[in-house]
């Protein structure tokens, strides 16, 4: 497991350039790109060589995502895969740029029918049940668990618990909500759809995918490279919130799904490392590395104890003027599809709170993201 921290993520490098260059839309394809490779990694999944070279020419703008698409499939054809390989290489490349496309787009709509098209554009042609709610019964061994696995929704149950689920977040507000209560909300919501593992594969792919999309709707500007980098952790996170044996003094915990969305969310540097989630993390180990351990994450939770104090809509209006600080209360409304009274409210609320202020004039000024 260590060697799979260390190395999985090797493909970093090769798009790193492309967020130096300070080229806004190149680097927000970058960005897309290593989330969509790095969500591989949930199933133990790993792009060919070909796949990253020809992402690289989408980034430079020279091809479209249906020209890689086509390009793949040439590939493919004239290189089939060995069934009993086992690498699902094909796999990885095509749900890949299948996810970058996705993510690329500005179009969303919340419902189990977006969802469940989500997997059906991911995984066509790679599963029989592409974008079908399963008729059976799963189950799943799982590392993080010792073999053991989460209890999934039975089939006959499926659809009404998804339904159910997306009616009661779409009936949830968050307005007024703290960010530390925003972002516990998420984790609830992602790990519900989770548990219910509609489809026979794919699911957590499906899942991080959507609610990368659902988050940008509420207004968050997060970026997606956390789940390029800690998509394996997204998935154990999401198990350990699913799981019970009582008799072992084991029981569902939504903390590391928290400090995961902590870090998406609210740019907090909560510790993420996978041996931490496994079953057998809380037997005593190394004294001297747990210590330091949890130095660092209280230093953590002290630095974002500030913003957690703050409503989810400060937070996005704090994270989009320190990446935009020459914005108008205009632009940044239209950015984070809120009206332009509430940014104006919410930017006086963070002058109150010392935490911005402005320099120069209103036309030619900017704003000034205090530290925290």
């Amino acid at each position: 497991m260590a060697d799979k921290e260390n190395k999985a993520f090797s493909f970093k490098d090769e798009f790193g350039k492309y967020e130096r260059l300070g080229e806004p839309d190149k680097a927000e394809k970058s960005i897309i790109w290593q989330t969509a490779i790095g969500l591989q990694q949930t199933d133990g999944l790993r792009p060919s060589a070909y796949l990253i070279e020809t992402a690289k020419q989408n980034i430079e703008g020279d091809i479209t995502f249906d020209e890689i698409k086509e390009r793949l499939n040439s590939y493919y054809k004239a290189r089939p895969v060995d069934p009993e390989d086992g690498s699902r290489v094909e796999e990885a490349d095509l749900v890949s740029v299948r996810i970058a496309e996705i993510l690329a787009e500005k179009s969303f709509n919340f419902s189990p029918a977006e969802y469940i098209t989500i997997h059906k554009r991911l995984f066509k042609g790679i599963y029989k049940f592409a974008g079908r709610i399963r008729d059976y019964d799963i189950t799943k061994t799982e590392w993080v668990l010792d073999g053991k696995t989460v209890y999934y929704a039975g089939a006959n149950s499926i659809r009404a618990t998804l339904e159910y689920d997306f009616e009661q977040e779409k009936k949830f507000s968050y307005k007024g909500l703290t960010a530390r209560q925003t972002v516990e909300q998420v984790a609830r919501f992602a790990s519900g759809i989770w548990q219910i593992h509609p489809f026979g594969e794919g699911n957590t792919r499906t899942t991080a995918v959507f609610i990368i999309k659902y988050l940008h709707t509420l207004g968050f500007p997060v970026t997606n490279d956390l789940f390029s980098e800690h998509s394996w952790y997204f998935r154990n996170a999401l198990v350990r919130a699913n799981y019970n044996d009582h008799t072992k003094g084991i029981h569902s915990s939504y903390d590391y799904l928290n400090r995961f969305f902590g870090n998406l969310i609210l740019g907090e540097n909560n510790i993420l490392k996978n041996r931490d989630l496994h079953v057998k993390a809380g037997e005593p180990t190394d004294k001297a590395q747990n210590k330091a351990q949890n130095k660092a994450q209280n230093k953590a939770q002290t630095e974002s104890a500030a913003l957690s104090d703050l409503t989810s809509t400060e937070i996005a209006v704090l994270e989009f003027l320190k990446k935009n600080p020459d914005a108008t209360q205009v632009y940044a409304a239209e950015s984070l599809c809120r009206s332009r009274r509430s940014v104006q409210m919410t930017i006086s609320s963070l002058k109150e709170k010392r935490l911005i202020e402005r320099s120069g004039s209103k036309k030619s000024g900017e704003w000034i993201v205090k530290e925290i």
